[in-house]
């Protein structure tokens, strides 16, 4: 700590495929808005650096010129003529004006062909050769700046060349080998571009050798995960359980080995949510804005959730809701052997919402036809849905196999809606099973992965339902928690500050 009080301010730059406002695929573009905020507020001066994708509005976000004509790299011999040894790019600088919701500095990394002619974040065959591209554009860019960072901030696969070319290619610049680097893993199980559980031994990448050019084959096998976290000064990941899950073989998908041997520079941060964004008190798309002293207003929400999917008027029925990707990291598949049991024994509703892999999809279908009235669906990506979900669902169903953090249940405790889920990852760090006797809890959590289990936690969750008074103090439990991003912000700069004491004793020992 005494390091943090002596150096109170840090530049950190934040590297990412996405970033909200500019462009958003998943939670990680949130994470890009929320955190750099944060920090900034808390008296440091983070930004970030994004490719300046074709489909980013430069009207809505103008920019001015930072560097023109930057020539990147890109590790070919010269020996083709088809394959550049340089590509030439610009950054662009978004600054915004201060206020709520506004993002930090952002620089955008300009390139026709890899950015700017494609609208798209992720989902071509080339991405290898644009993600390598930011990394080695962002380490040429910081070269020309007169801002440097103390510490670069890497997320997931996609950003682990950063952190390889660092530590190799750039080991002996004055300049760059002093930044210290974070890499964030957001989630294990995306390490490339390939399935990294069926390489062959050709194809392994001990993440050791040299990075190969932009354009050799072998790219496309480079595992930037392993990378990431072989070179990073510290690791972190998105909750503190998720970080101890991952060295174990269950979940460290085949690199546990690799992040035990790393053990003592692992930590785990749990995410925050933006509570401007999520505020029942203020929610434009609710039917009925509440707090907690004011929770029987939801009712009008409930009413409007039943009425969107095409559920009975009921309010007296336990509607619980699904808002999630369908996807077999869900856990959805607990499902498919007890739904019939509950909907026979319970009066119980549920509200399916999201998009995802076929048979998902195709058993919440089933089960409307099987149930009307009494289960709903909408199997595609909607903004305005999940506010009235959270706003008017009774409960939240999480029966996640594995949850790096976990963004649901902490909007829906946000909003009164109480989670049952599976104690795993970010789920097990912020979701208090409730003991009714000790007036505790913010849900209703069981550990195994199986059916019975989330059956019985479904279950409780009714029977506590049917008494209005205690649902209103497991609401109110729940509504009182801060998962803010100020608190993890303070952690994040903690541990920036712990990275940079990393790098500078690794400089002095070699």
């Amino acid at each position: 700590m005494a390091l943090f009080k002596r150096r109170h301010k840090l530049n950190i730059l934040f590297v990412a495929p996405e970033a909200v406002p500019f462009v958003k695929a998943g939670g990680l573009g949130e994470v890009m808005l929320a955190l750099p905020r944060e920090l900034v507020r808390l008296g440091h001066d983070a930004r970030v650096m994004i490719p300046r994708y074709g489909g980013i509005d430069v009207e809505k976000f103008p920019t001015e010129m930072e560097v023109e004509g930057l020539a990147v790299p890109t590790g070919s011999d010269g020996s083709n003529a088809q394959e550049p040894q340089e590509l030439i790019c610009n950054v662009r600088k978004f600054v915004a004006e201060s206020g709520l919701g506004s993002p930090v500095t952002t620089y955008f990394l300009e390139n026709l062909e890899y950015y700017e002619k494609r609208s798209n974040i992720y989902g071509y065959s080339d991405d290898a050769i644009r993600w390598a591209l930011l990394s080695r554009g962002t380490l040429e860019f910081i070269k020309k700046s007169d801002w440097v960072p103390d510490v670069i901030v890497a997320s997931d696969w996609q950003t682990g060349f950063l952190a390889n070319y660092l530590r190799t290619t750039y080991k002996d610049d004055e300049v760059l080998s002093r930044i210290a680097t974070v890499f964030i893993i957001h989630n294990l199980s995306y390490q490339g571009m390939f399935d990294h559980r069926f390489v062959t031994e050709m194809d392994y990448d001990d993440g050791q050798s040299t990075l190969p050019s932009f354009f050799d084959p072998r790219l496309l096998k480079v595992n930037g995960m392993r990378r990431g976290i072989i070179h990073a000064d510290a690791v972190s990941t998105v909750s503190p359980t998720y970080a101890r899950e991952i060295m174990t073989p269950e979940y460290g998908e085949l690199l546990d080995d690799l992040l035990r041997e790393r053990r003592s520079r692992v930590y785990g941060i749990m995410n925050g949510i933006d509570y401007d964004n999520y505020n029942p008190e203020l929610d434009e798309y609710l039917s009925e804005t509440y707090d907690v002293t004011s929770l029987n207003l939801r009712k009008a929400n409930k009413a409007e959730l039943q009425a969107r999917f095409g559920l009975n008027d009921d309010a007296n029925a336990f509607l619980i809701a699904i808002a999630s990707r369908l996807s077999g990291q869900k856990g959805f598949d607990l499902l498919f052997s007890i739904t019939d049991r509950l909907f026979k024994e319970l009066n119980i509703q549920l509200a399916v919402l999201g998009a995802g892999e076929g048979h998902y999809m195709g058993f919440f279908q089933e089960l409307e036809k099987k149930y009307p009235g009494r289960v709903g669906t909408h199997l595609s990506f909607d903004v305005v849905l999940p506010h009235l979900i959270h706003g008017g669902a009774d409960a939240i169903l999480i029966p996640s196999r594995f949850e790096p953090a976990g963004l649901l249940q902490l909007e829906a405790m946000r909003y009164g809606a109480i989670p049952i889920a599976r104690k795993t990852g970010g789920l097990a760090d912020t979701v208090q099973d409730c003991d009714v006797q000790k007036k505790i809890g913010t849900g209703f959590v069981f550990t195994d992965f199986d059916p019975q289990s989330m059956m019985i936690a479904i279950t409780r969750a009714y029977e506590n339902f049917k008494n209005t008074g205690v649902w209103r103090m497991i609401q109110k439990n729940a509504m009182a928690q801060d998962f803010s991003w100020s608190k993890a912000a303070d952690e994040y700069a903690r541990l920036f500050v712990q990275a940079v004491g990393f790098r500078r004793r690794d400089i002095d020992s070699e």
